[in-house]
């Protein structure tokens, strides 16, 4: 059964099975989660729509496929497309040696129906037991994805992402960015190495990687991608995403 994204009327700190799931739908508008922790860790898996998570100066982007851990006691806020489906798998810390730090994991198939399977069994017996030490065994071996996108709070920084998320096509140059703001080029370039750590082509292209994904599942073919990101060509966009991805779009969908 799915639950509301508020998950009513359960509390992962008042709990403490090894671990628990929900199915999750979201209403006809994006719902937002604020800022919270809790003891529990959480992979937060997208079955139809995305969800954003913002931990620690650092944004995830979770297209369908892909899963977002967060680690228990890490405080997190989480921002769910309109319409989106999702799991959350709550695990008790100690249970299973899981990442230290928030990643993006590729989901397999068969974890994702085990995954969906636990979401049903919300009653503790053998059964449920197997099926989490199956679950356990099986976790440990997802392979971490590129899809961290570098944030701050700084609020021109905040600005730049809020524009390029909502406008992906509009692929503004730094000067471009820079006259916008009313600063100087150089400056500009030094803020966002402070704040994000890379340097803007390769910031921007994180975040491109990352709409990419999103367009791709959602069914559009590379050339509507490309338009979409405002390249010029699709060869370039092509170009980009493996070089950030290590394969071509196609080949990535492939392996979905």
């Amino acid at each position: 059964m799915e639950q509301p994204l508020s998950l009513d009327g359960y509390h992962p700190d008042e709990h403490d099975d090894d671990a628990v799931a929900f199915r999750v739908r979201v209403t006809a508008h994006e719902q937002e989660i604020p800022l919270h922790h809790h003891r529990k860790g959480q992979l937060i898996l997208a079955l139809h729509g995305g969800i954003t998570c913002e931990v620690a100066a650092a944004m995830w982007m979770v297209p369908p496929q892909y899963a977002v851990w967060i680690p228990g006691a890490m405080p997190h806020h989480n921002r769910a497309t309109a319409n989106a489906r999702l799991c959350f798998l709550f695990i008790e810390p100690g249970a299973l040696a899981m990442p230290e730090q928030c990643c993006t994991l590729k989901v397999t198939p068969f974890i994702r129906e085990l995954i969906l399977k636990l979401a049903e069994c919300q009653t503790r017996n053998p059964q449920r037991d197997r099926l989490v030490q199956v679950l356990f065994d099986e976790l440990p071996g997802l392979p971490v994805e590129p899809l961290r996108l570098p944030v701050s709070a700084h609020p021109k920084i905040r600005m730049m992402v809020n524009f390029m998320a909502a406008h992906p096509q509009q692929n503004r140059t730094l000067a471009e960015w820079a006259s916008q703001l009313a600063m100087s080029e150089r400056n500009l370039s030094r803020l966002i190495v402070k704040e994000t750590g890379l340097n803007y082509r390769r910031w921007r292209h994180q975040l491109q990687l990352i709409q990419a994904l999103h367009m791709l599942v959602d069914g559009k073919n590379v050339q509507q991608v490309a338009q979409g990101l405002g390249y010029d060509s699709t060869t370039a966009f092509i170009t980009m995403f493996k070089k950030g991805l290590g394969q071509t779009p196609g080949r990535y969908l492939d392996a979905l």
